[in-house]
Order: C-alpha cells, then sequence, then structure tokens
C-alpha cells in the first residue's frame, strides 16, 4: 500500500513538474515585477502569498493539461517520451481529475481576491488550458504561451490598484515578447521531432531566422523594460539590471548560435536569471 501511495505521488511530481521548477520561476518572477510595482513595493501578505500559491497551483495545473493534450504523441518525442502519461505511471482519467483538484485550489485563492480580479481570472483559466492544443491549429502557441504566463501580471495590478494602468501593458508586452523568445529556445530542442509528428511551433515557423527573431523579441522585451523604468522615474540600479538582463540574453545568443539541442535547452532554463534579475532592480528601487 505504502509503495502504491509512493508511486502515485512519483507520478503527481512529474506530471506536475514539482521536480522542475523552472517554469514556476518563469511565471513566478514577472508576476512578482506586477505585483512589486502595482504595490510600491510593499505588496501585503495576503497578496502575496495568493499569487505565490496561484503562480505554483496554475503552472502545475498548465503541466498536467499539457500532457494530457500531448498523451498521444510525447512518446514520440525524445525528450518526453518517458512522462507519466506515456509510460502508464498515471491514467489519462486521473490525470483530468487531479487538474480539477488544481483549479479547485486556484478557484479558491482567486475568491478571497476582488470580484474585478475574480473576472480577470476566468481569462487566465481559459489561457491556460487552451494553450496546449494550440500547436495542433497554429504556428504560434508560444504567443498563447506568453499571454498566459504575462495573464497574472494584469491581475496583479486590478487587485492592488483596482484599475490596469499603462505600465501594467507595457509589462504584459515585455513579458510576452521574452515568453516567446525563451519558449521558442525550448521549442528548438524538440523541432526536429516536432517536424516528424507535425506539430507546430515558432522554431518551425521561424526557421533559419529563429535566432534573429529571438535577438530582436529580446530588444523589444529589454525596451519596454527599459520604457517601465522611464515612467516609474527608476534610478540606476534598475537601469543596471535591465544592462544585465541584456548582457544574459547576449550569452543566450551564444549558447544557441548552432541549435544543438543540450545548448538550447539550457539557454532556455538559463532566462530563469533574467526575471530574477529584473524582479532585484524593481525590488531595489522601492527600499
Amino acid at each position: 500500500m505504502l509503495k502504491k501511495l509512493q508511486q502515485k505521488w512519483l507520478a503527481i511530481t512529474l506530471i506536475t513538474r514539482m521536480n522542475k521548477p523552472i517554469g514556476t520561476y518563469l511565471l513566478l518572477w514577472p508576476t512578482y515585477w506586477a505585483l512589486w510595482i502595482a504595490s510600491d513595493g510593499w505588496p501585503s501578505f495576503h497578496l502575496l502569498l495568493v499569487f505565490s500559491l496561484g503562480v505554483f497551483v496554475m503552472r502545475s495545473a498548465g503541466c498536467v493539461i499539457n500532457d494530457y493534450a500531448d498523451r498521444k504523441i510525447d512518446g514520440k518525442v525524445e525528450r518526453t517520451k518517458n512522462r507519466p502519461l506515456v509510460n502508464g505511471m498515471m491514467s489519462p482519467f486521473e490525470a483530468i481529475n487531479l487538474f480539477g483538484v488544481l483549479i479547485g485550489i486556484a478557484l479558491g485563492l482567486v475568491l478571497t481576491l476582488s470580484w474585478p480580479t475574480i473576472y480577470l481570472a476566468t481569462v487566465a483559466l481559459f489561457l491556460a488550458a487552451l494553450y496546449p492544443f494550440m500547436k495542433r491549429y497554429t504556428q504560434l502557441p508560444q504567443v498563447f504561451l506568453g499571454a498566459a504566463f504575462s495573464w497574472g501580471m494584469i491581475m496583479a495590478f486590478a487587485e492592488a490598484q483596482g484599475e490596469i494602468p499603462l505600465i501594467a501593458w507595457l509589462l504584459f508586452a515585455a513579458n510576452l515578447c521574452w515568453t516567446v523568445a525563451y519558449d521558442t529556445m525550448y521549442a528548438m530542442v524538440d523541432r526536429d521531432d516536432d517536424l516528424k509528428i507535425g506539430v507546430k511551433s515558432t522554431a518551425i515557423l521561424f526557421g533559419d531566422n529563429d535566432k534573429r527573431i529571438i535577438g530582436f523579441l529580446q530588444l523589444i522585451t529589454l525596451a519596454l523594460l527599459w520604457t517601465v523604468g522611464e515612467i516609474l522615474a527608476f534610478g540606476w540600479p534598475y537601469q543596471l539590471c535591465v544592462i544585465g538582463a541584456a548582457g544574459l540574453f547576449s550569452y543566450q545568443q551564444l549558447l544557441i548560435v548552432n541549435r544543438e539541442r543540450n545548448a538550447c535547452f539550457q539557454a532556455f532554463l538559463h532566462n530563469h536569471w533574467v526575471g530574477l534579475l529584473i524582479f532585484v532592480g524593481i525590488t531595489i528601487e522601492y527600499l
């Protein structure tokens, strides 16, 4: 009995990616950018708790529904061939039940917020549930992921300020461009497999221009973040962090120069430091 429970917990850990927190970080840092700015650097404990737990729960739910959507093709991809729904550690029915439990927890968190934020949360749920299926119908699934990963920023402003100012949309746009850039790197890892099985992605769409377009998206991200700093009259600490992010982006370009799988994956993982660095810059401005 104990062994069976341990196996089920292992399956839950793997399908929710609790053992791979990079996705949580990439969702958490931008949410914190918005939460800190919207709260003038001092978010309440309640908001910090709700948005932090919400990031973890929704990222986990997104991974579950993604694996459910891809359960028939993951076995054909080198990187995903051992996922729980492929190797039999978890059944599709159990995965859907787990998704329901996670969404229920997220709903419980959201219900502690204001009604306008609750309404906005329905958009977040729609984006999270829709994204995994987009790779079958559009070459731009990374754009849907970017919107899903950025919507918490809009919710943060709505809850903290009771409105959604221009700054919120600038941050949304910056994070959207950044997400498309790093998730294209991620898609470059699977490009050969995806071409064989007919899965769509920006890595396939961009083709030989992938590195250039990623670089362009990174430049837009930096320009938007710099603009946010100018509007908010942030000083040199924030500006230095944005310049540091430019350096990190340059390093990522070096990693993907030959489009090698492992190097592209490392470039994707490296974006955690970009998000953290920008958060450090914002935090310092409010000390």
